[in-house]
């Protein structure tokens, strides 16, 4: 048996249309979405250039460890250091570049040295590599 009183309204799959549509009509009236089409998608914190600067550190710490060279240890973790400090800055602001550029650069050339020397892809070749698609990167973010 049913309870005393009216009856719920049925709706109709017309209605259920019809709410549909004045929802999408509100939404439009808010106006499209920006355009971000010719921007680089970013994220909140630049974990490409932490990432960056960790490799950076433990390839130091790794060289350390198999040649044992103080000299390359502390360049590398400095170099690590200062990546790390200008990746920071760039979380903080997309257009302040200058020291993680820097240090890429720094990197790269240094690295791209020792690769055209040495002819070895390991380490030389793939740090300098990585620094060139960082000066990339961060070249494209003042863009």
């Amino acid at each position: 048996m049913r309870a005393a009183g009216p009856a719920p309204p049925r709706t109709s799959r017309l209605c259920q249309c019809g709410e549909v549509a004045r929802r999408i009509r509100r939404c439009w009236r808010r106006g499209p979405l920006p355009d971000t089409s010719g921007r680089i998608a970013t994220l909140p914190m630049d974990l490409i250039g932490f990432g960056y600067a960790a490799l950076v550190t433990f390839g130091s710490i790794l060289g350390y460890k198999r040649r044992g060279g103080v000299p390359s240890l502390i360049a590398g973790l400095f170099v690590g250091f200062l990546a790390g400090y200008g990746a920071y800055r760039v979380s903080n602001d997309k257009r302040d570049v200058k020291l993680s550029l820097f240090t890429a650069f720094f990197l790269a050339t240094i690295m791209g040295v020792r690769y055209k020397r040495s002819k070895k892809i390991m380490p030389a070749g793939l740090v300098a590599g990585l620094s060139l698609m960082m000066i990339l990167r961060l070249i494209l973010l003042l863009l």
